[in-house]
């Protein structure tokens, strides 16, 4: 791909497509004119787009196994390079899901290291206006992005150590990434990011002469993260792009650091969006978070549409099943009723355990099952949706879950996505540029499990915060 950005500071590939709007937002507050793909861009593509001042990729990397990832994310991260930014950036979910066998960020850090070649690969996973802590190497998380959720360590959080298919058993980010990289890893800790800028650049190349080829940085006040933004920035170059990896605190870092350097002009006001009638939300999260939000949901005026997963696990994908719910959609929507279509309602759903029932019975390990329903799963919710849109003046969507909502981006033909509003920190409104497609134009929202308080739904619906 040819260099045709020269203004682009910042690409990024996201490992799931909820996690790249997180992204997007950051960009889009600072200042910087970002749009987020489906696909690496083309020439064409990013003509359409002028002012460009980062670009993402929604990716789906979060669901693959490593070889799949290999596949995968080579190609992508030689486009991104090829693009002229000043940094390249793998972005994972805050709560670093990621095992040897799912979504390691490690192997995507091993192939990335070999194309970009830099002196060292930057890590922050610590974003404190999401609710993440990172100290001395331990993350800490909220529960719940957005909400008013008590603090955890990772190892100990209510709902990510309980994760169905990526539990977190180590809060110590350099012990969970060592075992899915054989990479060296250091820490810049919270002592040393807040030391003057001069003595922790001093600090950082100190770490990297010890042969140090990931390097962690803490961050528990947002404050901080200007400074990490500063170290990091120092190494790149468009003609030789700094990879780093981590949460949307790499954006938010450089973002606030670009803004003090003056080369971005930080989005004071948005334009509320409003109530824009019936919404439709696809729910394939398994998260207590989100089982809280369409509990809450349901008792306020949203139907519920289960989707029927064992009869779409035992046929790989059913038509007469996804008729009937996209029939029972359109009847509700026209009507002007909320509706809530769902894979589960938490990890205690009967069907979550009737799937596995089925895929043990198929032989399926791990990993061939999370690959597997996050295709099935997310296809069948992005067809239902497609469907739904195009028989009725739906104008707002909502896609929960982050495993999934990749192949609901694609099933729903989705190019590009921009930001149109924030509404809650980490999953901002955005508008759907789809060619040819019955969502083309319409508002859409993607929301990772952890993402929003109990009347989230509530607040997409209404376009603005409850009171």
């Amino acid at each position: 791909m040819m260099n045709t950005q020269n203004n682009l500071l910042l690409a990024y590939y996201g490992d799931d497509f909820t996690g790249s709007t997180d992204a997007l937002e950051s960009l889009s507050r600072a200042g910087a004119k970002t749009v987020l793909f489906i696909e690496p861009p083309t020439a064409g593509q990013l003509a359409r787009y002028p002012g460009l001042r980062a670009i993402g990729v929604a990716g789906r990397s979060r669901s693959m196994a490593p070889a799949e990832m290999e596949q995968e994310l080579r190609p992508a991260f030689l486009a991104l390079k090829a693009l002229g930014a000043r940094h390249v950036h793998y972005k994972v979910c805050s709560t670093f899901d990621s095992s040897p066998v799912i979504g390691s960020i490690g192997k995507a850090i091993d192939i990335a290291a070999e194309i970009f070649q830099a002196p060292f690969v930057p890590l922050l996973v610590g974003a404190p206006a999401l609710g993440r802590h990172c100290v001395f190497g331990n993350l800490f998380a909220r529960l719940g992005i957005g909400s008013t959720g008590k603090i955890f360590r990772l190892d100990r959080h209510p709902s990510m150590s309980r994760h169905p298919v990526t539990p977190a058993e180590e809060s110590d980010l350099r012990l969970h990434l060592s075992k899915q990289t054989t990479k060296s890893i250091g820490l810049v800790d919270i002592l040393q990011v807040v030391l003057p800028k001069a003595e922790a650049a001093e600090v950082l190349q100190g770490v990297i002469e010890n042969g140090a080829e990931i390097v962690l940085f803490d961050a528990l006040y947002q404050e901080q993260m200007k400074g990490i933004g500063a170290l990091i920035d120092k190494y790149a170059d468009p003609q030789k792009p700094l990879f780093s990896a981590g949460s949307s605190g790499i954006e938010m870092a450089l973002g606030e650091y670009w803004i003090q350097k003056g080369l971005l002009q930080p989005v004071q006001e948005w334009k509320e969006p409003g109530n824009s009638g019936p919404l439709l939300v696809a729910s394939g999260s398994c998260s207590p978070v989100t089982s809280g939000q369409i509990t809450w949901a349901l008792a306020n005026g949203f139907a519920e549409i289960a989707l029927d997963t064992a009869v779409i696990v035992a046929n790989h994908g059913c038509s007469e099943t996804i008729k009937k719910h996209v029939k029972e959609a359109v009847s509700l929507i026209n009507g002007g009723t909320n509706v809530i279509l769902h894979t589960s309602r938490g990890n205690d759903d009967e069907r979550v355990t009737k799937t596995a029932e089925i895929f043990a019975r198929k032989g399926f390990d791990e990993a061939m099952i999370q690959a597997t329903t996050s295709r099935l799963f997310g296809s069948a919710l992005g067809e239902i949706v497609r469907a739904v849109a195009e028989q009725t003046s739906l104008k707002r969507i909502v896609i929960a879950g982050g495993d999934t909502s990749s192949y609901v981006g694609r099933a729903l033909g989705i190019e590009a996505v921009e930001m149109i509003a924030p509404l809650t920190p980490g999953a901002p409104l955005c508008k759907a540029h789809a060619p040819g497609s019955p969502v083309d134009g319409l508002e859409v929202n993607f929301k990772g499990g952890q993402v929003g308080s109990k009347d989230y739904f509530g607040m997409l619906f209404e376009g603005k915060e409850l009171r």
